[in-house]
């Protein structure tokens, strides 16, 4: 094995800062300018691109942090994905790393990172041979066409690399991390432009796109029902949003005492989303690869995950993961009791899935009662009237870790699905992830960085 771990350990990476602690600013700087950088290479079109036949998933090119038809069509796609395959071998025992230890965490990072150029190259290619990205129709039967399809796969590659790479910048030199990030980024982009687009809808050109546009002019054509429709949309992202910020406050306070200074102590907070938005996103992504895959092997001629017509799936399982936009179909009368099934499928989906990512995640990122039994005592501190002991530390807190992983990944998972029911102006899961992302962020800023800002800043953010 010494060949693959020289593989591991000279792949390449972006170098982290040497100050133990970076300026706000500094930190600020470089999330913007990545933020920049994402924005703009989803403007960049892939060369010699003739059909996308995947720009009819857009709603999982939120969820993937894609452009399709761009040059990152990848999106996270393939960090995503590495982290599932490498979590549940992880979880199941079958890949032998003790990741308690420091020395175990690197080499899972470093069999992450190699797994993702492999998932970068996998997926470039199943992307550009099953037809969802391809070259002109024109060129079918020519040496041309398949010299396009190699170029194509290149410019997906170095795309997803590119991101690859964003991401690790963000995580080393940024605020937060480059997946959550892009992912907040489209949501935000996508829900500010469906809820004040004024442009002329394509379905019906005398009525605006955006939702709180096209409300108004329903009102004012007495058109009740589609004005019923468009402000559902509205009230499911407030409530949403409203939902999980209350959500996100939510948290048990370990006391805790300072072991060398008599009297004094602190609270150590446990969150009640304690495994945060991962669980989610990953449960997110693997339903929207399952679905993407689901259209490519079609394409294919080999429907074995289900069927589609037009934008929508009528069989199979790539249909009973879909989320049927149950307000809507109420509102319209066009509700039938296989959405309910559906529906039923869709949020067992998203509950169990939060459920199991959440368990691999607390063991993998040092979240697990025991690596946070050291990390308390490494501080100096102990819980009052109990020795000091990390075996006794460990315990009390397995009592509220476990619980509060499988309870919070069970919320948080109901919570995407009900919001993707709910018909909001973006998927619901998209919008979780964002307030969830956004309020990582604030915390993050508030808790390291609140001595470094101006002091207006300072004011808004306590």
């Amino acid at each position: 094995m010494s060949w693959f771990e020289g593989i591991i350990q000279n792949l390449p990476e972006v170098r982290g800062p040497k100050e133990k602690k970076l300026p706000f600013k500094e930190k600020i700087k470089w999330t913007v300018i990545i933020l920049v950088i994402f924005f703009v290479m989803g403007f960049v079109p892939l060369f010699g691109l003739g059909e996308n036949a995947l720009q009819q998933f857009e709603f999982l090119s939120i969820i993937l942090g894609a452009s399709f038809g761009s040059i990152i069509s990848l999106g996270i796609g393939p960090l995503v994905t590495s982290s599932i395959v490498l979590q549940l071998l992880a979880g199941t025992g079958m890949l032998k790393l003790d990741l308690t230890t420091t020395e175990g965490r690197k080499r899972f990072q470093g069999l992450q990172k190699l797994a993702s150029f492999g998932f970068i190259i996998f997926e470039a290619g199943i992307y550009v041979l099953m037809g969802g990205l391809a070259p002109s129709p024109t060129l079918a039967g020519t040496p041309a066409f398949a010299e396009m399809q190699i170029v194509l796969i290149i410019q997906l590659i170095l795309g997803g690399i590119i991101i690859m790479f964003m991401d690790e910048v963000v995580s080393k030199w940024g605020i937060g991390s480059g997946i959550s990030l892009f992912i907040a980024a489209g949501v935000a982009q996508q829900i500010f432009i469906r809820a004040f687009n004024f442009l002329p809808s394509p379905n019906q050109p005398d009525v605006a796109a955006g939702a709180i546009p096209s409300l108004f002019q329903f009102l004012a054509m007495g058109d009740a029902t589609n004005a019923m429709v468009a402000l559902s949309g509205v009230v499911a992202t407030i409530v949403v949003f409203a939902f999980c910020v209350y959500c996100q406050a939510m948290k048990v306070e370990i006391p805790l005492a300072f072991g060398k200074v008599r009297g004094y102590g602190m609270r150590w907070p446990l969150n009640f989303f304690y495994t945060s938005n991962i669980p989610v996103i990953l449960t997110a992504a693997l339903v929207a690869n399952i679905e993407l895959f689901g259209r490519l092997l079609e394409n294919w001629g080999l429907p074995l995950l289900g069927t589609f017509s037009g934008n929508s799936p009528v069989s199979g399982l790539v249909f009973w993961i879909r989320s049927p936009d149950l307000v809507n179909n109420l509102i319209t009368g066009s509700f039938s009791w296989v959405q309910f099934g559906q529906a039923f499928t869709y949020m067992l989906i998203m509950i169990g899935g939060s459920i199991l990512f959440g368990v691999f995640w607390v063991q993998t990122a040092g979240m697990d009662a025991k690596s946070q039994a050291k990390n308390i005592l490494a501080a100096g501190l102990q819980m009052p009237g109990f020795r000091r002991d990390e075996r006794i530390l460990e315990k009390i807190l397995s009592r509220y870790i476990w619980p509060l992983t499988i309870v919070g990944g069970a919320a948080v998972g109901a919570l995407a699905a009900v919001a993707d029911l709910s018909g909001a102006l973006s998927r619901g899961t998209g919008i979780l992830l964002t307030v969830m992302i956004v309020y990582k962020f604030y915390e993050e800023i508030a808790k390291q960085h609140m001595m470094d800002m101006h002091p207006a800043v300072r004011k808004f953010m306590q």
